[in-house]
């Protein structure tokens, strides 16, 4: 467990960004009242018109796998933040390879229990899985949510033993909003702007390979559909506190294309039918390629963006992830 205070570095970066446009953030999405638009039944609502076939995944039952859930992973004064454990508890004399699963929702909405059966199921093939929760836009700002999940990655690390882990083998995966953040950490491992204050653990927030299911790449690239706000405030809007226009310093900041490089981990991509989604993917395998640094792309052409939790793409999607671990990490 960590405890954590904000981090002074982010602060004084964000006072010189307010004062160089002159602007107040606008704190009016912090409501404290979680969001819950996003769940999968309302997806699913919504997808099922437009593809009848699909079935949500519901969890699973593995005799061989253990689920220990609310496990507070780091505390932020009163805030307890809470992560679920799924592994494997048939003996192995090889260490296993962790995977951080964050869930989506436009950084404002979502839940970690959307993937249950997804760690359930990785579990099932051998790995450990852990679902954090993360502070959402309704409670804090960017960059909080990349503070709470560097935690949890720390967490994890410090406890590879108690999890008969490879604190070398840790994956990242994370599901739209969850697959940018997801990005985000793999790109900016032990950077000070990012890390938060982390009182009583020295591990690194260092991971060995990225999932990014339908995540952006960039905010502020031509393709995102991040900051229109034309029809309602957008999610990217709700979490910086800034249209785009008022501070696209801000929004470029916090793009994941932004830090790509020779040290960014090997990174999956699996994508939806829906383009928007894919925005600065192609300029972020081109920085990859040119420091040859392994990837792959897997496109569902007529998946809807939340096809991660139904059938027929919810098994594809597991047997892709197993096969790019296996290929970057050896399990």
């Amino acid at each position: 467990m960590i405890k954590t205070r904000p981090s002074q570095n982010w602060l004084f970066v964000l006072v010189l960004l307010v004062a160089h446009y002159s602007l107040a953030q606008n704190l009016d999405g912090i409501t404290g009242v979680r969001d819950s638009s996003y769940t999968t039944l309302a997806a699913y609502t919504k997808d099922v018109k437009k593809h009848p076939g699909i079935k949500v995944v519901t969890e699973f039952r593995f005799n061989d796998v253990k689920e220990s859930r609310n496990i507070v992973y780091s505390i932020l004064g009163n805030r307890k933040l809470l992560l679920d454990v799924f592994q494997n508890t048939t003996k192995s004399q090889v260490p296993r390879t962790a995977i951080v699963i964050i869930h989506g929702g436009g950084w404002r909405t979502g839940d970690r229990t959307q993937h249950y059966p997804m760690a359930q199921k990785l579990a099932d093939l051998g790995y450990v899985c852990f679902t954090p929760e993360y502070r959402l836009s309704t409670e804090a700002l960017f960059p909080a949510a990349v503070f709470d999940l560097k935690a949890a990655v720390r967490y994890v690390r410090a406890n590879a033993v108690e999890y008969h882990i490879d604190p070398d083998k840790i994956a990242v995966l994370g599901f739209s909003a969850g697959g940018e953040l997801a990005s985000f950490l793999g790109v900016t491992a032990n950077m000070p702007l990012f890390e938060g204050n982390c009182m009583g653990n020295e591990q690194p927030s260092t991971v060995n390979a990225v999932i990014d299911i339908d995540g952006i790449l960039s905010f502020v690239h031509p393709d995102s559909g991040e900051g229109n706000d034309t029809n309602g405030i957008s999610a990217a809007t709700y979490w910086f506190g800034f249209p785009k226009n008022d501070n696209p310093v801000l929004w470029e900041t916090a793009s994941p294309l932004s830090y790509v490089g020779h040290k960014t981990p090997p990174t999956l991509f699996i994508n939806s039918s829906i383009e928007r989604m894919h925005a600065g993917r192609d300029d972020y395998i081109a920085v990859l390629d040119k420091n040859r640094i392994y990837s792959e792309v897997h496109e569902f052409r007529d998946a809807p963006h939340s096809f991660c939790l139904y059938h027929p793409w919810f098994q594809p999607t597991i047997v892709y992830i197993d096969l790019f671990l296996r290929t970057v990490l050896d399990k």
